[in-house]
């Protein structure tokens, strides 16, 4: 899930990613997405954030399965419903390395806002669990779409 993620060019590339890994993508709030049957925005608005996603999706904004909720609250309910694990990939004082993640079951992973990530009450939300990336670096985080990418692997990964 991508919570509140702004930029059409990471989401984009979110999408590119869940092709490549067979997921499914649920968009969260305020992102960017593609058109679809239920679309309540003006139509000039959807379609310039579909050119703009479809610029890093390459065609994976049409060969992903994805859906949107408006709230987090919302998307967790209707995972929870379907079986979901639903887990924050955020730096936390309870993080745990990502590699520790064990996937027995369907898996939701959360990333959020490229610049302040989760909010406190979002995380709470991921109740199965927090999970970081560690970083070897100078940096203390990795873009959104990077850090997503990663995450989606090691799940798939740990799946199999």
């Amino acid at each position: 899930m991508a919570v509140d993620v702004r930029s059409a060019h990471n989401i984009g590339s979110i999408f590119r990613t869940c092709d490549g890994l067979g997921v499914e993508l649920f968009l969260v709030g305020i992102c960017p997405r593609p058109r679809y049957d239920d679309d309540t925005r003006l139509p000039h608005v959807a379609k310039k954030a579909e050119k703009q996603i479809a610029k890093t999706a390459l065609g994976a904004e049409k060969s992903v399965s994805w859906r949107y909720a408006d709230t987090l609250l919302e998307c967790k309910d209707i995972l929870k419903r379907e079986g979901f694990d639903i887990v924050a990939i955020e730096q936390t004082k309870n993080s745990r390395p990502l590699r520790d993640m064990s996937v027995k079951k369907d898996i939701a992973l959360v990333v959020g806002r490229e610049v302040e990530g989760l909010s406190g009450v979002e995380i709470k939300l991921c109740e199965d669990g927090e999970y970081e990336i560690p970083m070897e670096g100078t940096k203390e985080s990795f873009n959104v779409s990077v850090a997503a990418g990663i995450a989606m692997y090691e799940a798939v990964r740990g799946a199999l």
